[in-house]
């Protein structure tokens, strides 16, 4: 009997070590999950930074005339697709 009780014992501590590894992990998943949702947060703000800087440039370059056609074109295309979202917008607000 005294070999069953060992063996439990033994089965029960790996039991106990097995669970706390489990909660180390899971605090750990936790963690990287929150970290996941702020990388995920903070490259959406830098994307709108850039792309503002972005914007910013082309009407620099629009100004100074320093603009290829394709340049233009895709400004042009840009714009359009800005004006159609505001008439959509507009046609919503009417409705």
């Amino acid at each position: 009997m005294d070999r069953l009780e060992e063996h439990i014992r033994r089965v029960n501590e790996k039991l106990q070590q097995v669970l706390k590894q489990y909660q180390l992990l899971q605090k750990e998943n936790e963690k990287l999950k929150r970290d996941a949702q702020e990388a995920v947060r903070l490259y959406g703000e830098l994307q709108a930074e850039s792309d503002k800087w972005q914007q910013q440039s082309e009407i620099l370059k629009l100004s100074k005339g320093e603009m290829n056609e394709a340049e233009k074109k895709a400004f042009e295309k840009r714009l359009n697709h800005y004006v159609k979202e505001i008439d959509r917008c507009i046609a919503m607000l009417s409705e």
